[in-house]
């Protein structure tokens, strides 16, 4: 997370001198619990999308939501993405964005809940790169895995490996992980390969 590279997108609003936001933003993805939610992530969340940014509408606007889409991250939450979203929309607003690019930012951040509903534009965007970590090399992956856990270290194992089996089965249900063409020709084929090991390594793990 560059303080050069948040004035820049600032600057697109005129509030590049803005650094008390970024403080705010850096505290926020520093706290303790995060193991994978951190300031590395929105850092490689922002260097995924400089490979696909000339494929978004409104680049600057997904890139403010791929700042702001964890910013609330409490792992005993169900409104983080929401809260993100209003906290990213409120400052937008601020600071001069138009009712339509705060309303945009924060419908992107929203779809990070990864419901699995049908994405199109520049929020597929914002979602495929939140989950190219699913795509990454399995060292890379089996990492993002032990962070994960981590962050939800007060669930019993038991639990854990239940309801974490739950989600990545609901992934690999899905005719399709990534909703770009891009992201699916670089990472789909890893990326299922990583759910369905992850899968066997928790359910041999239960036995």
């Amino acid at each position: 997370m560059s303080p050069d590279r948040w004035r820049q997108l600032m600057g697109h609003w005129g509030a590049s001198g803005d650094d008390a936001e970024f403080e705010k933003l850096v505290a926020a993805y520093s706290e303790s619990h995060r193991h994978y939610h951190s300031t590395q992530h929105i850092t490689s969340c922002l260097n995924q999308f400089d490979e696909v940014a000339d494929q978004a509408q409104y680049p600057k606007e997904v890139e403010a939501a791929l700042w702001y889409h964890d910013a609330i991250y409490k792992t005993r939450s169900s409104t983080n993405e929401r809260d993100s979203a209003h906290w990213a929309s409120r400052y937008l607003e601020s600071i001069g964005a138009s009712p339509d690019q705060c309303h945009r930012v924060h419908r992107h951040i929203l779809a990070t809940k990864h419901t699995g509903e049908p994405l199109t534009g520049d929020t597929a965007i914002v979602v495929d790169v939140d989950v190219s970590i699913l795509g990454a090399e399995p060292a890379t992956y089996s990492v993002y895995q032990e962070a994960i856990r981590k962050e939800y270290r007060w669930v019993p194992e038991f639990l854990y490996r239940r309801k974490r089996i739950e989600i990545l089965q609901a992934f690999l249900g899905r005719a399709t992980l990534y909703e770009t063409e891009s992201f699916r020709h670089r990472y789909e084929e890893q990326a299922r390969e990583n759910l369905r090991r992850e899968i066997e390594e928790l359910r041999s793990h239960g036995q």
